[in-house]
């Protein structure tokens, strides 16, 4: 077992940071990867159209129910272990998937690796915390962090159309297998184990099966909504037992003396705020990622591969503000003045992306609009991250985390419904009055653009109110150490 000297040194930290973000790295391309191949298994393995979002929203479910309890049980029993667990179970449910020869086997699979993801990936930030104290090292570490977690989408798009297309849809999940491996045996070795304070005969079984349920009854209701509608009874009633359920959780963490999930961590400001902003700037990134997408196959006429490419120009920029210059831009103007800066780039990228047309041509228009919002997220993403986990105490440190990685699946998830629900709505309404099937799909996805726009808005709204008052403004962001065996 390694000692905290060990993975504390220079090197120690960086190659933990390289393990945890494999790990997160397997499950945003899951995201994406498995979209372009849907067409290929549906015609495999027989699934109607109805049935075919079971190999999505089985992922999506299980993925974003067990982030809170995940991190939380990263604080208890070890940060490590749970995500090396998590990453063994999502590596072995990848192998199932990729063998899979029928519906029954791929959906199980499926629902398994979404159980993994969530283990491994609800950890990720607090581990990160804990390697890197120093506040201008944990910047530059949570920059590649945002990286990978914004720029793998694309990378999904790209490897899945070219394993698709030169092999076959089984391989989209046999990559993950050489991923898992290596993160496996570099974690076992380089990441730093917390000392967790162990599940007692006392632990709060009741209150984690509550907040399990709601998130599940949540995130049923939001994947299943563009199925059966925003205002049905199904997902008004799933809706309305997940805030049931959380608010019988909520009564009984206030009464416990050792709740699993201390409801003090969601009065920092800092966490609470970001999350909300986050996710308020992933509904609107989802525009041009899942609706832009859309807009170029079925409108623009563009291949799956040649789709994943024209992503780049977002992607690129991402990465070259996230893999260092914005650790530089904060450490010199503050992390508000950042953020505020990328949620204008984005909202007005998102601005551009709703005044597409029949004929627009990728440049200028589109390139820019894909640059602007690129550099949008890669100003914005890391500030959040850093402003979230800045006054969290150390023993939540895995909580915390949790609750940034649901803000993101959870909003990504509403995202997609919400969007793509918005847009075939105004689509139908339309072609029922005579106009084209063209100029009626423009039409909504220009609207999808308009509400990822005001989102976005939001968002900045909400930053020059939240992190306005004096308190946040006044100090730079700083984080304790948090303590590890």
């Amino acid at each position: 077992m390694p000692t905290r000297n060990q993975s504390a040194s220079a090197r120690g930290r960086w190659i933990a940071l390289v393990v945890v973000c494999l790990g997160q790295l397997m499950s945003v391309l899951d995201s994406t990867i498995v979209n372009v191949a849907l067409p290929h298994i549906q015609r495999d393995l027989h699934f109607s159209q109805s049935s075919l979002t079971w190999v999505l929203n089985g992922y999506l479910i299980t993925f974003g129910s067990f982030l809170l309890l995940g991190g939380r049980l990263g604080d208890l029993v070890g940060r490590r272990r749970m995500f090396l667990c998590g990453v063994t179970l999502f590596t072995l449910a990848s192998v199932g998937c990729g063998f899979a020869d029928s519906q029954t086997v791929l959906v199980i699979a499926r629902f398994v690796q979404g159980l993994g993801g969530a283990a491994a990936v609800s950890v990720t930030v607090a581990i990160i915390a804990a390697e890197f104290p120093q506040p201008r090292e944990r910047a530059q570490a949570m920059s590649v962090y945002m990286f990978v977690v914004a720029g793998g989408g694309s990378l999904g798009l790209i490897l899945g159309g070219v394993i698709t297309e030169l092999v076959n849809w089984h391989w989209i999940f046999f990559i993950n297998v050489p991923i898992g491996l290596a993160a496996v045996l570099l974690g076992r070795i380089w990441i730093a184990e917390n000392r967790g304070s162990g599940i007692g005969r006392d632990i709060d079984w009741l209150g984690s099966a509550l907040v399990t349920a709601a998130l599940i009854s949540l995130a049923y209701a939001i994947v299943t909504a563009s199925s059966h509608g925003w205002g049905s009874a199904h997902t008004l009633g799933f809706g309305a037992a997940a805030a049931l359920l959380l608010v019988a959780f909520v009564v009984l963490e206030h009464r416990l003396s050792a709740p699993i999930m201390p409801l003090g961590v969601f009065r920092l400001p800092g966490l609470a705020a970001s999350s909300l902003i986050r996710g308020l700037l992933i509904i609107g990134m989802f525009a041009t990622f899942f609706v832009g997408v859309l807009y170029l196959e079925r409108i623009r006429h563009y291949g799956v591969l040649t789709t994943g490419v024209a992503f780049l120009a977002q992607t690129l920029v991402l990465g070259a503000l996230s893999l260092g210059p914005t650790a530089r831009l904060v450490g010199a103007f503050g992390p508000r003045r950042v953020l505020l800066a990328g949620l204008v780039l984005a909202g007005a990228g998102l601005a551009l992306f709703s005044q597409i047309g029949l004929h627009t041509a990728y440049a200028p228009q589109l390139v820019v609009s894909m640059v602007l919002v690129g550099a949008g997220a890669g100003l914005s993403f890391m500030p959040l991250l850093a402003m979230a986990m800045a006054e969290v105490p150390p023993a939540d440190a895995g909580l915390a985390s949790g609750i940034v990685n649901t803000s993101l699946q959870v909003s990504a998830a509403i995202g997609v419904a919400v969007l793509g629900t918005l847009s075939s709505e105004r689509t139908r309404s339309l072609l029922g009055s005579g106009v084209r099937l063209q100029p009626a799909l423009l039409d909504g996805y220009r609207l999808a653009f308009a509400v990822g726009t005001g989102c976005v808005a939001a968002a900045l709204l909400a930053a020059l109110v939240w992190f306005g008052a004096p308190r946040v403004l006044r100090r730079p962001v700083q984080t304790p150490s948090p303590q590890a065996s």
